[in-house]
């Protein structure tokens, strides 16, 4: 029996600039091996550990915001948005939610923890199972627009990115008010 439901909540995506911002939420029950902040594991490490995330978790929620969501609110309400999408979507209501960075507002007990995707599992595997379902959103845009390159930079501003951004202007997939697309200088 869990004496206390701590949910981990982190998003992917926020300067990316294309593309949603993902969120995952996750409660753990059991431990899981290996886990730590996404962008600290190889891509084929991501994936095994979001299949047993997946499998092992008491509950698990994705929660995404669209391009034009991120350029109507902005990046930080954008942000506070996701991560509120993902707990709400999970289906048991946790006691405490730990955000990585800061609050989302999400009308339950929660803190925010600077690194939290360093320091608590759940955190970790929120970061995980989020960064796995948004790359894979990015390579399926790469396929509808192969032109920038999003299946292998995922749609932060690479050179190469940048460089095609420069050249064909930016797609429907691009945030307009982040610079250098439209935003401010």
């Amino acid at each position: 029996m869990v004496s206390m439901l701590i949910a981990g909540v982190d998003e992917v995506g926020r300067g990316s600039l294309a593309g949603p911002m993902v969120a995952g939420a996750v409660i753990l029950d059991k431990p899981i091996s290996g886990l730590k902040d996404s962008k600290m594991l190889k891509r084929n490490d991501r994936e095994r550990l979001d299949l047993e995330i997946k499998a092992k978790a008491m509950s698990w929620a994705i929660g995404s915001v669209s391009v034009e969501e991120i350029d109507r609110l902005g990046i930080v309400e954008a942000n506070k948005l996701v991560m509120r999408r993902a707990i709400m979507s999970l289906n048991i209501i946790p006691r405490l939610v730990r955000c990585d960075g800061y609050t989302c507002g999400c009308g339950l007990n929660e803190v925010g923890i600077i690194k939290g995707d360093q320091k608590y599992p759940e955190i970790s595997a929120a970061s995980i199972i989020a960064k796995v379902y948004r790359d894979d959103i990015m390579r399926k845009l790469n396929d509808l627009e192969p032109r920038y390159g999003f299946s292998r930079h995922v749609g932060y501003g690479t050179p190469e990115h940048l460089r095609n951004l420069s050249l064909f202007g930016p797609s429907i997939y691009h945030r307009k008010t982040f610079k250098p697309i439209g935003g401010a200088p």
